[in-house]
Parts: C-alpha cells; sequence; structure tokens
C-alpha cells in the first residue's frame, strides 16, 4: 500500500469512519478514535501460527498421529491431539498445565517401574 501524506491519511480514516454502521463507529469511538487504525495488516490466521519447531497446529498433529504406526485411533483421540497442539502453539495456560502434568505423571511411573 502506497504511503500518504498524514493529511490525506487522516481524510481516509474519516472517511472509513463515516461509511460505517453507526453502532461500529460506537464501538471506535469507545476504544479511542485516535488510537484506531483502519489501514493496520490483518493479523496472521490461527492456521498459520507456528510453534517454536516452526511448526503448524496441523503439521504437528500429522506427524503425531503418523508417529504412532498403524494404531487404530479414536475420533475423540485425534480430537485430543489436536486440541493440544492448538493449545500449545497459543501458549494457553490450561493446555502447558496439562502437557507438563502429561510429562511429570510420565516420569513418576518411569521411577516407580510401572512403564
Amino acid at each position: 500500500m502506497k504511503e500518504f501524506s498524514e493529511q490525506e491519511a487522516e481524510k481516509r480514516k474519516k472517511a472509513v469512519f463515516d461509511s460505517m454502521s453507526s453502532r461500529r463507529q460506537q464501538h471506535i469511538l469507545k476504544k479511542g478514535y485516535e488510537k484506531w487504525d483502519p489501514f493496520q495488516e490483518p493479523k496472521d490466521p490461527i492456521d498459520i501460527r507456528k510453534d517454536r519447531t516452526q511448526r503448524t497446529s496441523q503439521m504437528l498433529v500429522t506427524e503425531f498421529l503418523q508417529s504412532r504406526g498403524s494404531k487404530a485411533y479414536s475420533p475423540a483421540y485425534s480430537r485430543g491431539v489436536l486440541e493440544m497442539a492448538l493449545g500449545i502453539i497459543n501458549d494457553d495456560e490450561r493446555f502447558v498445565g496439562m502437557f507438563e502434568f502429561a510429562g511429570w505423571y510420565q516420569e513418576l511411573l518411569r521411577k516407580e517401574g510401572r512403564k
């Protein structure tokens, strides 16, 4: 997008604002018209967010399920894997807690010779 002069940018911003419904205008005014930027770049969609290994959630799920070999797994199992992958990528504390607990529990079983 080409750069506009400050005056031109303000004129365009006002035109966009004026073309909105009054309900949407009220929402913007509540948050602050000065802070509002109608020309900002859109955020990345969730499907292209990546984890620390630069894998998407779908890549993680596919790799994990393929690593299970020819084991049959239920739809609930694969749904759980997907939810966990999304939670980890989004750094959702609930899923981070479940992940850490699972690792801790696996280590506990190993120490006690039960696995």
